[in-house]
């Protein structure tokens, strides 16, 4: 099939995405409540914890950012609790659709954004784990997604037309996709266009009908990136884990 990539290469991509999941875990001590991200590269992260668990003796506790981390990790066996049930996380390890050189991201793609930033504002520091793909110069090239009401989609979308400038979807169309808070996700076509990611999520988050935006402004304190030939660990310098 045309513009398909050969397998090789397709397997040397997610051996290199397990590498970096278990390199994320080099944060990881035990005794940490730790927050559990969604996304395929960040489930690797949440096996190699439960196989640390098992076969070295690592004690953690994990609060889940999606209903898909919550099964998995009851299958690892990692004792899991809620947000509401802890004062404050040690560390989130979670995915990104992308992120910039400021570490600011858009996050979302997995429609869990609402959970996973929740999780990411209890934490004391946060480490996403990504591959190159996700790393741009300017966030926007991937669609902006907002969790919303589900009688205010339309209502929303009608505002966000004058905030973007591109399209603004209902993520499922005529058959909307559903979060695991019960809400639908819009997602809006920006471009490579957000250089001012703060200001956009204030300006969003004033719509009547929004109850989250994917944008993680000052969240992110380092990236472990696979690429096609390494996996690199980036540490923001003047971030929480310096």
């Amino acid at each position: 099939m045309r513009g398909t990539p050969p397998a090789s290469i397709v397997d040397e991509v997610e051996a290199l995405k397990r590498e970096a999941g278990i390199a994320a875990c080099s944060f990881v001590n035990s005794g940490m409540i730790l927050g559990l991200g969604t996304g395929s590269t960040v489930r690797y992260t949440v096996l190699e914890i439960g196989r640390r668990m098992a076969e070295e003796g690592l004690q953690i506790k994990g609060v889940p950012t999606s209903e898909a981390t919550r099964h998995l990790a009851e299958g690892l066996g990692i004792p899991l609790l809620t947000l509401e049930q802890v004062d404050k996380i040690d560390l989130t390890i979670d995915g990104a659709d992308e992120f910039d050189p400021d570490f600011q991201l858009i996050k979302g793609g997995g429609g869990a954004l609402t959970r996973e930033k929740r999780v990411a504002a209890a934490s004391r520091a946060m480490v996403v784990v990504a591959d190159d793909r996700k790393q741009v110069p300017i966030l926007g090239g991937f669609d902006l997604p907002l969790e919303v009401g589900t009688s205010d989609w339309e209502g929303v979308r009608d505002e966000l037309d004058s905030i973007c400038p591109g399209q603004v979807r209902l993520r499922g169309g005529q058959m909307p996709y559903v979060t695991d808070n019960g809400g639908y996700i819009l997602d809006c076509e920006f471009g490579p266009t957000i250089s001012d990611p703060g200001k956009l999520e204030e300006q969003i988050l004033s719509v009547d009908g929004v109850v989250e935006v994917g944008l993680f402004v000052g969240m992110c304190d380092a990236v472990v990136m696979a690429t096609l030939s390494e996996v690199l660990t980036i540490v923001k310098e003047d971030g929480r884990l310096n």
